[in-house]
């Protein structure tokens, strides 16, 4: 694995057509997978550094929000990093935004970073890809069938809240307001005006109305549990898991999605949209909700604020690792790849 530091100092009622049930047979890759493979390996430097050298520069990058494109305790992106950005999309390289964040949680926190109107924001794990500017691109639904036994299944592990694709209040719907402040005080502070307490929660699921994800949240080991409810369950075909885990809050989030939909699919949609080839996309994360994403994306960087699993399974699979989010890893990496960069003029993905 190439540390820039040390370098550098559908068929889910989506847009796009997917094989989804293929997809969703697959098992989620997590902490049990590096027991499969046994201690990860070193790779040799001079290869790794032939390997860097055989790469073509990209023209497409999907960076993850939290804790690597964003400080650990801020939403503000630093100054080295907004102008690392707008020199890679100076440099014809499109800067795609790829979180578990809904759109309308997400474009905010973009504001005043100069980026281009047409920027593609990878939204909801995947569900929703739409421009800065708002042109929707694409977007998936989970049944609401499927939500509701969803419900029934997870309630047991943790706050559940679910998506919808409307605005203001009603756009977050959750059955336990108390619950969810004790376990995500700040999230529930931050969405306030577009949450709805319904109970149970399966009311929320009229005919008709789909929602785009939903989401339990809860302890780390907690959610582990969920997870494997999930696999367990005749809802596993059903559909897609995304696990993102905070071991310092004991805070983990399992999303729900519309089955084979995840960052990783969207991103290698994204990128056919664009015409861009798969070797000429980079992939930054740091959880493992961006595993798809890392996996598919032919220059896949790993944060080195990431979970010392995910590092190991990245050190296997000879992905690069950028340093933390909180000394500019997003930037370090951006202004290497600036530096390839062909300068041609991208097509407008808007």
């Amino acid at each position: 694995m190439v540390d820039f530091g040390s370098r550098a100092g559908l068929q889910g009622r989506g847009s796009f057509v997917l094989n989804q049930r293929a997809a969703a047979g697959r098992t989620p890759v997590s902490s049990g997978l590096l027991s499969q493979y046994g201690v990860a390996l070193g790779a040799d430097a001079l290869h790794e550094d032939r390997l860097i050298d055989m790469h073509p520069p990209i023209r497409l990058v999907a960076i993850d929000m939290d804790g690597t494109l964003l400080p650990t305790l801020s939403t503000e992106v630093s100054g080295r990093t907004r102008r690392a950005l707008r020199a890679a999309q100076q440099a014809g390289v499109v800067v795609a935004i790829a979180t578990g964040r809904r759109a309308a949680y997400t474009a905010p926190l973009l504001d005043g970073l100069g980026l281009r109107a047409d920027t593609p924001l990878i939204t909801s794990n995947g569900a929703v890809t739409q421009t800065l500017g708002g042109d929707l691109l694409a977007r998936s639904h989970l049944e609401a069938r499927v939500a509701r036994g969803l419900c029934a299944l997870l309630r047991p592990f943790g706050c559940m809240v679910f998506t919808f694709d409307r605005p203001g209040r009603g756009e977050l719907v959750l059955e336990d307001l108390e619950q969810a402040n004790r376990r995500i005080a700040l999230w529930v502070e931050a969405n306030r005006n577009a949450i709805e307490v319904v109970k149970p929660l399966e009311n929320a699921f009229t005919a008709g109305c789909d929602p785009i994800q939903g989401m339990a949240a809860g302890g780390v080991a907690r959610m582990r549990e969920a997870e494997q409810a999930l696999q367990q369950s005749g809802w596993r075909e059903e559909c897609e898991s995304a696990r993102t885990e905070y071991p310092a809050r004991d805070l983990s989030i399992l999303d729900l999605l519309p089955p084979g939909v995840t960052k990783g699919w969207a991103l290698e949609r994204l990128a056919a949209r664009l015409g861009v080839d798969r070797r000429e996309t980079m992939a930054i994360g740091d959880n493992w909700n961006d595993l798809h994403m890392l996996e598919w994306a032919g220059q896949a960087v790993i944060m080195a604020n990431a979970a010392s699993e995910l590092r190991a399974l990245a050190k296997m699979r000879g992905w690069k690792q950028a340093p933390k989010n909180d000394d500019d890893g997003v930037a370090v990496v951006l202004e290497a790849a600036v530096k390839k960069a062909p300068g041609a003029r991208m097509e407008r993905c808007g």
